[in-house]
């Protein structure tokens, strides 16, 4: 099965801040997907030229968005997960939360870095999860980058306050 991943704004943005969302079109063709949430996030001002990335994507067929219909499964989730969480259980972001929702209701793999304010509901609801870290190793392994570049690219995010996990792609490999 070919699952679709959905990205939150932090993950996406790491490949847009550093222009090389063409490794996500390379690893993952046709399985791109932005919820309507986190376009709109991309969408603001200070960031256009994010957006504007973004619409590329769109424009050439390797990315779709996808909205989430009130009534639904996914709904329901998006709501508990923003606005009204479970006992013992905090309000997450809307970009990680639309992502969470539509990766539940569609079968998919949640990308996202934002592991504090997920990871408990990653685990619980039973989805996949990738990181750009994860993304990176993958583009590794298919000869797509060098670890080299990969140090390159985790610098340039770095740069960007991209919050990755490890000092570098290196450390994030070991």
């Amino acid at each position: 099965m070919t699952e679709s991943l959905f990205f939150d704004s932090d993950c996406i943005s790491a490949f847009l801040w550093v222009g090389h969302e063409n490794l996500l079109v390379k690893l993952y063709p046709g399985r791109i997907v932005i919820p309507k949430t986190v376009y709109d996030e991309l969408s603001y001002p200070g960031i256009a030229h994010l957006k504007a990335r973004v619409d590329a994507l769109l424009l050439g067929g390797q990315a779709q968005i996808m909205t989430i219909d009130a009534d639904t499964e996914a709904y329901e989730l998006y709501y508990q997960l923003t606005v009204k969480p479970e006992a013992g259980h905090m309000v997450i972001g809307k970009g990680e939360a639309a992502s969470i929702a539509l990766a539940k209701q569609n079968g998919g793999i949640v990308a996202s870095n934002n592991l504090k304010d997920i990871a408990p509901y990653i685990a619980e609801m039973g989805l996949k999860h990738m990181t750009t870290g994860d993304i990176l190793l993958a583009a590794l392994e298919k000869g797509y980058i060098t670890e080299a570049q990969g140090n390159r690219l985790w610098s340039a995010m770095l740069s960007k306050r991209r919050k990755l996990g490890a000092a570098s792609f290196t450390a994030y490999i070991h």
